[in-house]
């Protein structure tokens, strides 16, 4: 047995893992074209006030994004998304109630999927207010209603990964609130809060043959 496990050892330190290129700060470093959504690498939450008490927060599972990226003059990049409301992850702790609950909020009262089964947002404009930092403001449509919103983002980098060849990644860090009622969400007020702080991490990979 010490025999096999020795043998294990060696084998697990013979295996080298390909090195990931650490991201860099960057514009420069970063190819202009056409961004997808890196979907293994990227989160989607919305959190509410419940009560007074806590910020209940809940994770959007399917969703998708496209940025055109100009490195060279970052404002005249462009960003759109569309968000399955149907697709939702909490943290009930019955699982068996669990999907009950999902339905509740994909449900006619709150994110009424059936009839409106997408938010969209498509960016109108960006405002540079740091060497990486900027206001993205974009058209959020939800629940048949269309309004601007603007989040406030940061760009994390540039870097590449050795499994997508030359192919460059991009990564954001965005924050924004949405008043819910403006959109015709009014359900629970005021025991569950008007103000909806959406947080967004995502990397972006170079689509192929950019």
């Amino acid at each position: 047995m010490r025999n096999l496990f020795a043998s294990i050892a060696a084998v697990s330190a013979a295996i080298v893992l390909p090195a990931c290129a650490t991201a860099q700060q960057t514009f420069e470093e970063a190819a202009a074209g056409t961004y997808e959504l890196e979907k293994t690498h990227a989160s989607l939450l919305w959190k509410v006030s419940h009560n007074g008490l806590s910020g209940y927060t809940v994770a959007f599972t399917d969703f998708d994004a496209t940025i055109e990226f100009n490195p060279e003059n970052p404002v005249e990049s462009t960003v759109t998304a569309s968000i399955n409301p149907a697709a939702l992850q909490t943290n009930y702790p019955d699982a068996e109630k669990r999907e009950d609950w999902h339905k509740k909020l994909a449900g006619p009262q709150i994110f009424n999927a059936d009839e409106f089964p997408k938010i969209t947002f498509t960016s109108t404009g960006i405002e540079q207010t740091g060497e990486f930092t900027g206001l993205v403001t974009g058209d959020l449509t939800f629940l048949g209603v269309t309004k601007p919103v603007t989040l406030d983002v940061e760009y994390n980098g540039t870097g590449n990964a050795p499994w997508f060849g030359p192919r460059d990644l991009i990564g954001f860090s965005a924050t924004g609130t949405i008043t819910r009622s403006e959109f015709g969400l009014e359900a629970y007020l005021p025991n569950i809060g008007d103000e909806v702080e959406i947080m967004i991490e995502a990397e972006f990979l170079e689509a192929p043959g950019a």
